[in-house]
């Protein structure tokens, strides 16, 4: 099961590095660092928003503050101390509650310049990405062409490859037609096949098995000639012989006719 699983793993590896585009998987890392810096930016909003809602209840708390301080002043001219009592016991409630505001306000107020420093730094550190992304798919795109280019010009590349295999097999079956239609002509020539294309002539071919007879004779005597069986063959065709002395026969001379004119002979 170990080895299956190991065996299963390499192959999966091996399709998937085949399938994989680094450019592809830039592109997708940057996403993923653009959507990051989205959530940190929307928390840094989040954070400020919340400040602010804790900024506005500070500044409603300090204005009930000095209204209630306003009327224990107005209570005690009055002459109600009673009301100027009960006007700054609210007072000291309402500055509890200030002092809870304000610890919640510099907490936020402190998350929220920590998220913006990061947001800043996140920001600066996709737009670093972003041109050394860009970098990288341009070499890539370019060392790809210049592969592809070497490839053709090699013959290696997949498409050339198909294109060379079907010039061989186009040249081997010009080289096979070429030898069979020689191989025919060779036969039809020696009469082991028949023309039936034309008409038969039985006497030219009896006339051309005929001629090629006195050649086949003269190899065999030349060859037993070589293995010194014979005589040397006798070659014809080699113009006429040389010219003999010119010798007198003694032929009788005919006497010439007697020439009588007007008689008889």
């Amino acid at each position: 099961m170990k080895r299956m699983s190991m065996i299963f793993k390499s192959k999966a590896n091996k399709a998937l590095d085949r399938m994989e585009d680094p450019r592809e998987t830039l592109d997708y890392s940057y996403q993923r660092q653009l959507e990051m810096l989205q959530k940190v930016r929307r928390g840094v909003a989040d954070v400020a928003t919340s400040r602010k809602r804790l900024e506005l209840q500070i500044n409603q708390l300090e204005q009930q503050q000095s209204k209630l301080t306003d009327q224990g002043k107005k209570a005690l001219q009055v002459g109600r101390e009673d009301l100027a009592r009960e006007a700054l016991t609210r007072r000291s409630g309402l500055e509890s509650q200030l002092g809870d505001l304000r610890g919640q306000y510099q907490q936020l107020q402190g998350e929220e310049e920590k998220l913006t420093l990061a947001s800043q730094r996140l920001q600066a550190k996709v737009d670093s990405f972003r041109t050394r992304k860009e970098t990288i798919k341009a070499t890539y795109t370019a060392a790809e062409a210049q592969t592809k280019i070497n490839e053709a010009f090699s013959g290696i590349s997949e498409e050339m490859g198909d294109v060379g295999l079907a010039i061989q097999r186009a040249e081997e079956k010009t080289d096979t037609m070429k030898a069979r239609a020689g191989a025919i002509d060779e036969l039809l020539a020696s009469g082991a096949l028949e023309d039936f294309s034309g008409p038969k002539d039985d006497i030219q071919a009896e006339l051309d098995r005929m001629g090629s007879g006195p050649g086949v004779d003269m190899e065999l005597e030349r060859l037993k000639a070589e293995l010194g069986q014979g005589p040397a063959p006798k070659e014809l065709n080699q113009g006429s012989p040389t010219a003999q002395p010119h010798q007198q026969q003694d032929t009788p001379q005919q006497a010439p006719w007697p020439q009588n004119p007007g008689g008889a002979q």
